[in-house]
C-alpha cells in the first residue's frame, strides 16, 4: 500500500538507521569468528550467533512494531541493546579464558579497529 493512502505513516525505515547497520556488521563478524575460533561442538558458537541475530532482528521489529506501539519498539530495542551487551560479554571472556589482551583506548590495535568500523558500514567489507 503507498505510504499516502496508508493507515499507518512509515517514520522511518531501519535499514537506513546506523545503529542496523553496525549490527548488519557485528552480525557478519560473529558468525565468522565464532565459527572459526570455538570447536564445532561449543555451545558458545550457538550462543553468540543468536545475541548477534537477536541485536539485529530486534532492531527490525522494534522499528516495526513503533508503528503502532511506541512502547513495544521501545522494549524490542532495548532487548536488542541486551543481546549486544550479552555477546559482547561473550567476546570478553574469550580473550580472558585464551589469556589474550583486550584492547584499551590509546593501544595503536584499538585505533585501528575503531576507525575500521567508524568507516565501514557494510558487512561484505569485514568478510
Amino acid at each position: 500500500m503507498p505510504e499516502s493512502t496508508s493507515f499507518l505513516k512509515r517514520k522511518g525505515n531501519y535499514e537506513n538507521l546506523l545503529v542496523y547497520k553496525k549490527c548488519c556488521c557485528i552480525d557478519a563478524l560473529t558468525y565468522y569468528f565464532a565459527n572459526k575460533y570455538f570447536n564445532r561442538t561449543s555451545r558458545t558458537i550457538d550462543q553468540m550467533v543468536q545475541a548477534s541475530r537477536s541485536g539485529k532482528q530486534n532492531i527490525v521489529e522494534g522499528c516495526e512494531a513503533a508503528l503502532t506501539s511506541r512502547e513495544t519498539g521501545i522494549k524490542l530495542l532495548n532487548v536488542a541493546r541486551a543481546s549486544l551487551k550479552e555477546l559482547l560479554e561473550d567476546y570478553r571472556d574469550y580473550i580472558v579464558h585464551n589469556g589474550l589482551n583486550l584492547w584499551q583506548p590509546g593501544d595503536e590495535k584499538y585505533a585501528q579497529a575503531v576507525r575500521a568500523c567508524r568507516v565501514h558500514n557494510d558487512p561484505r567489507f569485514f568478510s
